[in-house]
């Protein structure tokens, strides 16, 4: 698999200019997940962990450790030693939106990370529980309009990309519902799935598989284009004419900050040569071009964008509980 390959070889190139006179790594190495079991980031994480073992040599764990929007596994790597063995695999759209938020965060996104590499975007999906009466996104928000404050949706926390879409979603459509926030992807689907919220844009990763079983209603899908795998899925900007609606999650490896940067962008260029496709989109050839400190940067700027705008127009949600610990 090539995405695979790329991490294997993310990893390898963590500490390869830090420990150039030994061995690395000589330990084991944690990736940790910000987010509870069963999410976008975990099911990732537990996909490549065995396959970066094998390339590696040494055990790879999966730590989850949920909490704050994703903040308390995100603080625990950032104050790590920069010795390349312990990791956040995470949505690293959370970390720019969440300072917007939440002022006084117990570390600073830009000074106390190294970031490695992206490694997908994943669009939101909009669905609902299937005893909400709405077939359509059309039908979901008159619902919404005719029946305010009844509708709850549930995110990944305050300040988490999820939320972010639906606080969008609800200002951009004229409709109010009450956030339900839970310590990841897997329990913001349960939330729904359950009935203890109704609606939610999650990642494609985790949702898709609970919408084909149907324990979830398919509304739309946040990317700019309908996606290959569900062509009759409508985006959200063409079911609701808000041209500009791209959401989504920014899966990321991070270290903390010091891992020297050399080694890493070494070994991630020589694999983006290896496995790079034949034919490329005209934005993933822009992509690719940056360097992963630009790119994040880049949506750093696209997010703060979005919290300006949500901002402007008040709140959209509002949390029953500001933090999800």
């Amino acid at each position: 698999m090539k995405t695979v390959r790329f991490i294997v070889a993310a990893a390898l190139a963590l500490c390869a200019s830090a420990v150039a006179a030994q061995a690395y790594p000589t330990k084991p190495i944690r990736i940790v997940v910000p987010f509870a079991p069963g999410g976008t980031s975990d099911v990732l994480a537990r996909l490549y962990a065995p396959k970066i073992q094998e390339g590696l040599g040494q055990p790879v764990i999966v730590d989850n450790k949920p909490g704050a929007s994703g903040n308390i596994g995100a603080e625990l790597v950032a104050k790590s030693p920069p010795d390349g063995y312990t990791i956040v695999l995470m949505d690293v759209g959370n970390l720019v939106i969440t300072p917007s938020v939440m002022p006084n965060l117990p570390f600073d996104i830009v000074k106390d990370f190294a970031p490695v590499t992206i490694i997908m975007y994943s669009p939101h999906l909009l669905a609902v529980n299937p005893s909400v009466p709405a077939g359509s996104v059309a039908e979901l928000v008159k619902y919404a309009k005719a029946n305010p404050g009844k509708l709850n949706y549930g995110t990944t926390g305050l300040g988490s990309a999820p939320h972010l879409a639906g606080a969008l979603f609800a200002q951009g459509q004229g409709v109010s519902w009450v956030d339900i926030p839970g310590k990841g992807g897997a329990d913001s689907i349960l939330h729904v799935i359950s009935g203890q919220a109704d609606v939610l844009f999650n990642g494609m990763v985790a949702t898709l598989p609970h919408a084909k079983s149907g324990k979830l209603k398919l509304l739309a899908v946040s990317s700019d284009k309908r996606v290959a795998g569900i062509p009759d899925t409508p985006t959200v900007a063409e079911a609701t004419g808000m041209r500009d609606f791209k959401t989504g999650t920014y899966q990321g490896v991070l270290a903390s900050a010091g891992t020297p940067p050399a080694g890493r962008r070494t070994a991630v260029r020589r694999v983006r040569a290896r496995v790079r496709p034949p034919r490329r989109q005209r934005a993933a050839r822009r992509a690719r071009r940056r360097t992963d400190a630009e790119h994040a940067g880049a949506i750093r700027r696209l997010d703060e964008e979005r919290v300006g705008k949500v901002g402007q127009g008040g709140q959209a949600g509002q949390p029953q509980d500001p933090v999800a610990a």
